[in-house]
């Protein structure tokens, strides 16, 4: 690998040093990359810095020697720098940590699940290593598009298919001109593909997607991989499961938490459950396409977990549209209630970003409205099968049905804001 600029950070409480030599945590310039790096590959900078540069004519290296140069500006020269051999260059700095975006990394937890960190070297030369078998993905809308191109950026053999074609043209077009094969069928993508993903709607879409005519069953032949990504009930993962695995195919359910930015920036996080060996089989695809994963035994599990986040999502986002009314209601400043809240204990991205929708009336769909009812519906169902209550996803689902009756179900999320307004 070629050198590459970055700066020694102090690593986060819950990541562990290497064992072994001694090393450094450092985060990469030009990227939002962190790795574990041994001292012996430091040398200083400055020594180096043009014989490095000889060896790296790449727009992006020279963009992240550029970034080395200005932070040492900044500085002003008051921190030791030093570089990686063959790895980066490196500012010794002892700062707080940034956020890890990816990491390699992988965690055996108490309870027997696994979480495999992104592992990809994004930091070094802009790709990951590739699985050399063939990948088939089923369902190009808000999250199956981004994954399809993180999947195809990072050097997969890609076939793709969806259900609305005309709806999504444009994007298969630039897809084939990007790599991307079109499948005709579901059936056809499975028997052309070793890996085939899905992405639908809802259970009846995914039902319909491996049971239908041309469907995926029609395609199964032993050692062939399905990974359904939808987020479903625990029952239909359990029977697709089934069903793929009589035909001698090999099964995993993978939903996604995040959204469509997330989707597109290969930030989101994958639940996996099933066929272990279809996890591990599935790693240079899950490190394209999410941040992190994580396996948590058999069928079902995956589909249980998914609905439990959707489900405390959904209703913390309308508990948060149901304050910023109140606040309008009784003469508060909307603004002033969400500075406030930004920067207390439920201080995030997520509270931060649905606000500023509201507040400016964009509910461009970033997570359909209808979908996180969907999600709500389920768990409420999967809480009565076990006989647990979940009142307050009952009440935020009965707000979310208004929102969805005042025609917002193809809009955000964050939309149900208006339920409280109509």
């Amino acid at each position: 690998y070629p050198p590459w600029p970055g700066k020694i950070v102090s690593p986060p409480k819950d990541l562990k040093k290497p064992r072994g030599k001694k090393c450094f945590f450092v985060k990469f310039f030009g990227t939002e990359d962190h790795a574990w790096i041994k001292v012996e590959q430091l040398k200083p900078y400055h020594p180096h810095k043009e014989e490095m540069i000889k060896i790296n004519k790449g727009k992006r290296f020279q963009q992240a020697v550029d970034a080395v140069e200005e932070y040492l500006k900044k500085a002003k020269g008051k921190d030791q720098v030093r570089i990686f051999t063959n790895l980066c260059s490196c500012f010794y700095l002892a700062s707080s940590m940034e956020p890890i975006t990816k990491r390699l990394k992988i965690i055996e937890e108490d309870t027997g699940s696994t979480s495999i960190q992104a592992a990809d070297s994004t930091a070094i030369n802009g790709s990951i290593t590739p699985t050399d078998k063939r990948i088939g993905f089923l369902g190009l809308g808000l999250m199956g598009s981004g994954v399809v191109s993180n999947l195809l950026k990072m050097g997969h053999v890609v076939t793709v298919w969806n259900r609305t074609a005309e709806k999504v043209q444009s994007k298969c077009d630039l897809f084939i001109q990007e790599g991307a094969r079109l499948g005709r069928t579901p059936a056809e993508v499975v028997s052309m593909c070793d890996i085939t993903f899905s992405c639908v709607s809802d259970p009846k879409a995914a039902r319909d997607l491996v049971l239908g005519p041309s469907g995926v069953l029609q395609g199964i032949r032993p050692g062939k991989c399905y990974v359904e990504m939808s987020t479903v009930d625990p029952e239909t993962t359990i029977e697709l499961a089934q069903v793929i695995t009589s035909r001698g195919g090999r099964f995993l359910e993978a939903p996604v938490s995040g959204s469509q930015q997330l989707s597109n920036d290969g930030m989101l996080v994958i639940v996996a459950a099933g066929d272990r060996s279809v996890y591990e089989d599935c790693s240079s695809c899950f490190q394209a396409m999410g941040k992190t994963s994580f396996f948590i035994g058999e069928a079902g599990n995956a589909a249980r977990m998914m609905l439990i986040l959707n489900m405390v999502q959904g209703s913390f986002m309308a508990t948060i549209a149901e304050g910023l009314t109140l606040a309008q209601a009784t003469g508060q400043s909307q603004q002033t209630f969400l500075d406030i809240l930004c920067q207390g204990q439920m201080a995030s991205t997520f509270v931060d970003q649905k606000c500023q929708n509201i507040l400016q009336g964009n509910f461009k769909p970033d997570y359909y409205l209808k979908h996180i009812q969907k999600d709500l519906r389920l768990a409420i169902s999967m809480g009565d099968s076990v006989n647990h209550p979940t009142p307050m996803a009952a009440a935020a689902n009965e707000v979310y049905k208004r929102a969805k009756a005042l025609d917002q179900s193809d809009n955000d999320m964050s939309a149900v804001y208006r339920a409280y307004i109509h």
